[in-house]
């Protein structure tokens, strides 16, 4: 059933929103008593997400806090190999060993397994890569929290990857807790970025949007810039709701070497909603991009794992 949202410019979306597929796809759900999330589970056969340029753990379609929304589909068209048809606080690790390949070679992506490449082309993250080996996926599940466990063996870069998705105790608090253990010869070194595919309260990218930062970024690569949004200071804050097919991107920089600039956030200033986002890792890259439909702060860090040693990260967001 379609559900309309009676808010002005928030038709569209939540039509988008009645185009979720009928098939039941493995899920699963976890709350705090505040925060509730509806998590999709990983499966290379069955599961809503089974493309090659995301992490398959943590795929939140639904995700609500103090009756409002922060989740939910912001595309149109959905299929499960879509490099994008996912939602929520995903994340996307760099290839590992895709130059090396060649042509009809295979490479590593953390949290998905290993891959074909297929021809010499330089690697797309908009591309589907054939998946020759997907790993084990070990999932462990209480009220307020989910583990995931995805191993992967019979490769140079080699891993045992846990990605926890924690709701605090009393809290309005969601923790992506992570280890990234090197069980391989070569050593890890990738970035990995998380795209934050929040849909406040299910309404389009428009006014009353901002992005706020704890430094004065200056932006490059721009498109969009003072048209549909404008940086301003230490925040970004949005103009206009941009047609169809139209996008904004800027990549921005000023941040330091210190995690305290790993610290994002998003607000909705009409409905009152939203995010906080921080990391207890120094920022490599930070991007930001919208479409018609949502705006998504992009912070990169980067991941360094000698064979035999652990990586471990943590993401907060606070919801509000």
């Amino acid at each position: 059933m379609k559900k309309i949202i009676c808010l002005p410019g928030a038709l569209l979306v939540s039509l988008l929103m009645g185009a979720l597929p009928a098939a039941e796809f493995p899920a699963t759900e976890i709350t705090n008593g505040l925060v509730h999330a509806r998590i999709y589970l990983p499966d290379a056969e069955n599961g809503y997400y089974r493309g090659t340029r995301f992490d398959w753990s943590g795929v939140i379609p639904e995700l609500s806090f103090n009756k409002h929304s922060y989740s939910g589909q912001w595309f149109d068209n959905y299929t499960p190999t879509k490099n994008d048809a996912v939602m929520g606080p995903v994340e996307a690790f760099d290839p590992l060993g895709y130059d090396e390949a060649g042509a009809g070679g295979s490479f590593v992506k953390i949290g998905i397994g290993v891959l074909s490449r297929p021809d010499a082309l330089p690697y797309s993250p908009f591309k589907y890569y054939p998946i020759l080996n997907a790993g084990n996926w070990e999932i462990k599940r209480s009220v307020a929290d989910i583990r995931f466990i995805h191993r992967l063996n019979d490769t140079a870069f080699a891993y045992r990857y846990e990605k926890e998705v924690k709701l605090v105790k009393e809290k309005p608090e969601l923790l992506l807790i992570h280890s990234l253990k090197n069980t391989g010869k070569k050593t890890i070194e990738t970035e990995v970025f998380d795209h934050n595919f929040f849909l406040l309260d299910h309404r389009p990218m428009g006014p009353g949007l901002v992005l706020k930062f704890p430094f004065h970024p200056s932006a490059e690569q721009a498109r969009g810039l003072n048209d549909i949004a404008a940086l301003r200071a230490d925040s970004i804050t949005i103009l206009r709701q941009p047609a169809p097919r139209e996008s904004v991107y800027a990549e921005l920089f000023g941040f330091g070497e210190s995690e305290k600039d790993y610290d994002i956030r998003l607000q909705n200033h009409i409905t009152g909603t939203g995010v906080r986002i921080r990391c207890d890792r120094p920022l490599s890259r930070l991007v930001f991009w919208g479409s018609s439909t949502i705006l998504c702060p992009e912070p990169y860090i980067r991941v360094k794992v000698l064979p035999g040693e652990t990586f471990h990260w943590t993401i907060r967001y606070d919801f509000n």
